[in-house]
């Protein structure tokens, strides 16, 4: 019931650290998928990917993983989204190739796109709906979070069975620095409404580099989180950074966050794993470093 991970496989600074020191791009999304539970998949935000590449994806990793491919910006970010519903369509055919190992399609809105287009959004996310793929949508533009607009979207949602997708980025913007400054493409300011509107929820915490001023707010998160899976809810939890470098760690000290908290959740594949004594000892210092 509870899926963990980051938002990319293919990042060739956790090489020697998260991955063994010369470790091949080619195994980076079988190694991954031996140590988290979920990716974001990023990836197919920019291009679709063939069939013999998701089929390949999918041999890679263990039964258990789950993919949440983002919907193509092509799509999601070229005018009206019922403009482009055939290519949606086309999307979701090539996505269920990962069969068993499909999570929920990630949807992303730009943030120019405002509740003026609400009955685009409506038009868009029925149409998908019709083959029961689970859908996480995220607006950005600040209007879908005041009150009206916001209890009108979760209605709507919640009437699909659509999960909305709940963006924390406190840590990010309640702190001294700007640990965006090297950033091409900066998180948005928004508000956080833990609302749920679906079976499943899907979370995206932008975490700092530094710990100490994630540690709050994880903490937040484990003790909503243990409610949530005693409930029976599922949930998609993926940790973001401005510098990736530290995505990993953060992912698996939340994880022991949540042990700590009794919640309902597996054990970490990460922690399982029979390291050899050189990379044991990277491990360690990474932890040991706070990072």
């Amino acid at each position: 019931m509870f899926y963990l991970g980051c938002a990319v496989w293919s990042y060739k600074g956790w090489v020697g650290d998260f991955y063994p020191p010369k470790t091949p791009a080619k195994d980076f999304l079988s190694l991954y998928s031996r140590r988290f539970t979920t990716v974001e998949g990023n990836t197919t935000f920019y291009a679709v990917p063939q069939a013999a590449t998701v089929d390949r994806w999918a041999a890679q990793t263990p039964a258990e993983f789950k993919f949440c491919p983002k919907m193509p910006k092509a799509v999601t970010h070229d005018g009206l989204l019922a403009s482009h519903l055939n290519e949606a369509q086309a999307f979701l055919e090539r996505m269920q190739r990962f069969g068993e190992k499909l999570g929920p399609i990630f949807i992303q809105l730009p943030p120019a796109y405002s509740p003026a287009s609400f009955e685009d959004l409506q038009e868009f996310l029925q149409a998908l709906q019709a083959d029961n793929t689970p859908l996480a949508v995220e607006v950005r533009h600040p209007d879908w979070f005041q009150a009206e607009w916001n209890a009108r979207l979760n209605e709507f949602l919640q009437s699909l069975g659509v999960a909305r997708v709940l963006l924390d980025t406190r840590p990010i913007y309640n702190c001294p620095d700007d640990p965006q400054i090297a950033s091409e493409r900066q998180k948005p300011k928004v508000p956080l409404f833990p609302d749920c509107t679906a079976p499943f929820t899907f979370i995206r915490f932008i975490s700092h580099p530094e710990a100490q001023y994630n540690r709050d707010y994880l903490q937040e998160w484990a003790q909503r989180l243990k409610n949530w899976l005693q409930m029976g809810k599922q949930v998609y939890f993926f940790v973001h950074c401005p510098i990736e470098d530290f995505s990993p760690q953060t992912a698996r000290d939340f994880q022991k966050m949540l042990e700590n908290e009794n919640a309902p959740v597996a054990e970490l594949p990460w922690n399982t794993l029979n390291l050899p004594p050189r990379q044991l000892s990277l491990f360690q210092n990474f932890t040991n470093n706070g990072l």
